[in-house]
């Protein structure tokens, strides 16, 4: 890897622009401080390594030439690893996955809240906090909201790893969310989560610096352990183990199911993933519905209003809590206006004609909010977050009839290249837009090359320089990973995706219309069409009735009955309907062993199982 003086100058450039003489965050996320880990380094019971926080080494000092300054000061704190005491009574542990455990304690043991993304980050979490305040049972368990690194290690920290008659707390439909995200849709986000989080890059100068919300996702023992209690409006009380709660409810915001909460007799306040010192996703680089930036604003707005004058400490699923009433009214109003402004001046200019695009090299944050280090893109962008305001509101079509029906990557770069006159011309061209720092166009150009010709080196390798130096200039720590993991593609490096080995856990979790769901959007339209059906299905755990229906290569079905025009009925249990479909078992063996029963054409199920199209959990991304 390799950097240009022209990147490095503009890197250097930024203090002249930012506050870096304003050291209250890092005197925030230092205060409290308790203890950490000799060495943070999580193991599995196999031996494999979960999480290394000392792979990045020593970030302190000045910013190298390879990380915009930015970046480098939020990667520092980013890294403060250990446990800290918020208030008396209330703990975080930080720096061991990409979100933070806060731990309070109750009459009889502590409530847990958001355990992480793996039961071995937790179970250490939890570890280092009994190490200090004792053995105390977990009493309670609350997840903030419906995203992976705020359950997925729930194992860790229950008592043998099973919920027993510990609460479980929850904004409705957490699980419904938590499942779709991660099934319908997981192959592709799961892929274009190892771009954007540079899962496959060097932790360091030169490769990964963290991820802007918290350092990175951690990679060891994943389940989802169903809440007990769903909380379904705001102001709702409720009192764990002698701790008393107030909710508020904000559906649609960095999350489908979501709640912010406030603790009154600790005048203390959760804000779950709404407001954390950074800018967030209106959608993520991953892939996700596109969130509420309005309603987003406006809950912040609410929570003011609800909690603000009975708060004093403020704390969030990632980053470092904020102290003093004046301090966190001033944190969430800049978090109100943050959003709020991005919103409402996409609207404004959407409303003058301007696409996405357009908008995004338009809208500048104002002086107030740009030099507020709470506010800075280093996670979501003011860039990336314009254009997905844009799309929820207007969809993917700019009202260009030139961009209804435009080819497809491959062709289109094709015809780019042979109207440029040639690859060597356009390279030529490219080499000299690289050398006065254009590399946005670079980019650009040199990307039609490489999906018109994939084995021209020149092409490749031009890109995968300019991709580097646009990942070291990028304050965004994800676009900084996007940018140098395309780069570690195009010079043909094994750019894997890490399938999680405990996903199943999860999976476990799907009810019989979320199977059939999830077998739906796997079902190859065009092989299955003339394969006309209908199945019953009895889920023998309930007595539940099901019928899937099979026309013009859809999957579709209804719960709640059968269709006396079916050509089978299968009762079977739930979880073995999920292994049967997947695979893992074959029916006639279900039926020797008494876990299932058919009538009809036995074949039938076979026959849809052959029609599922099997995903790729490491296509290309950059490359054609």
């Amino acid at each position: 890897m390799s950097i240009s003086e022209r990147t490095a100058a503009a890197n250097r450039a930024v203090a002249m622009t930012l506050p870096f003489h304003d050291t209250r965050d890092f005197d925030e996320a230092r205060r409290g401080f308790v203890t950490s880990l000799d060495e943070p380094l999580i193991t599995a019971t196999d031996g494999r390594v979960v999480w290394d926080l000392g792979a990045w080494g020593d970030l302190s000092g000045d910013a190298p030439d390879t990380v915009h300054p930015s970046l480098w000061r939020q990667a520092g704190l980013n890294l403060m690893h250990g446990l800290f005491e918020v208030v008396p009574g209330v703990y975080q542990v930080r720096g061991l996955d990409l979100s933070n455990m806060t731990i309070i304690e109750g009459d009889t043991g502590v409530i847990v809240i958001d355990p992480l993304i793996s039961a071995e980050t937790a179970a250490a979490a939890l570890a280092l906090y009994r190490r200090v305040r004792g053995d105390r049972p977990v009493t309670g368990l609350i997840y903030t909201h419906s995203h992976i690194d705020h359950f997925g290690g729930a194992r860790g920290v229950l008592p043998d790893g099973q919920p027993g008659d510990v609460p479980i707390v929850a904004p409705e439909h957490f699980v419904e969310h938590a499942l779709s995200e991660n099934i319908y849709a997981g192959t592709a986000m799961t892929r274009r989560a190892t771009y954007m989080y540079g899962a496959l890059l060097p932790k360091g100068p030169e490769g990964q610096v963290t991820a802007g919300l918290g350092p990175t996702t951690s990679v060891g023992t994943v389940a989802l352990v169903p809440p007990t209690i769903d909380i379904s409006r705001t102001g709702e009380e409720l009192v764990l183990d002698g701790v008393r709660i107030v909710f508020q409810m904000t559906p649609g915001t960095e999350a489908p199911a979501e709640m912010n909460f406030h603790f009154p007799d600790l005048r203390l306040l959760c804000m779950a993933e709404n407001a954390s010192h950074n800018l967030h996703n209106v959608v993520t680089l991953r892939g996700a519905q596109v969130r509420d930036a309005r309603a987003w604003s406006r809950f912040l707005d609410e929570s003011l209003e609800l909690f603000g004058a009975g708060t004093d400490v403020m704390f969030a699923s990632h980053h470092w809590p904020s102290w003093g009433a004046d301090r966190v009214t001033e944190f969430l109003s800049n978090q109100r206006d943050l959003y709020g402004y991005i919103h409402d001046q996409t609207l404004r200019l959407l409303n003058k004609g301007l696409t996405g695009p357009e908008i995004a090299e338009e809208i500048h944050l104002p002086h107030g909010l740009d030099q507020d280090w709470g506010c800075r893109g280093y996670y979501g962008s003011v860039s990336h977050n314009v254009k997905a305001v844009y799309q929820r509101y207007m969809g993917w079509f700019d009202g260009n009839p030139a961009n209804l029906w435009r080819h497809p990557p491959e062709p289109a770069a094709q015809r780019y290249v042979e109207f440029m006159g040639g690859a060597d011309a356009v390279l030529a061209k490219a080499r000299a837009s690289y050398d006065e720092g254009d590399y946005r166009w670079v980019a650009e150009v040199v990307n039609h090359v490489v999906f018109a010709e994939p084995t021209n080196t020149e092409a490749r390798d031009l890109l995968a320089l300019t991709y580097e130096q646009l990942g070291y200039g990028a304050e965004n720590a994800t676009w900084r990973n996007f940018y140098l993991m395309g780069a570690q593609e195009l010079r043909g490096d094994e750019v894997r995706t890490a399938v999680g080995a405990n996903s199943l856990d999860m999976v476990t979790q799907l009810t019989i219309p979320q199977i059939l769901d999830a077998m739906a959007v796997r079902l190859d339209g065009p092989r299955a069409e003339g394969h006309d059906m209908v199945l019953n299905l009895t889920n023998t755990d309930d007595g539940t009735l099901y019928l899937a229906r099979l026309s013009n290569g859809v999957l579709s079905h209804l719960a709640g009955r059968h269709d006396d025009a079916a050509v089978a009925t299968l009762a079977v249990a739930r979880l073995d309907l999920l292994q049967l479909l997947v695979g893992l078992v074959n029916l006639p063996d279900l039926i020797e062993a008494g876990r299932a029963t058919v009538e009809g054409d036995v074949g039938a199920f076979a026959t849809l199982r052959s029609l599922l199209d099997s995903p790729d959990p490491n296509f290309a991304i950059v490359t054609p």
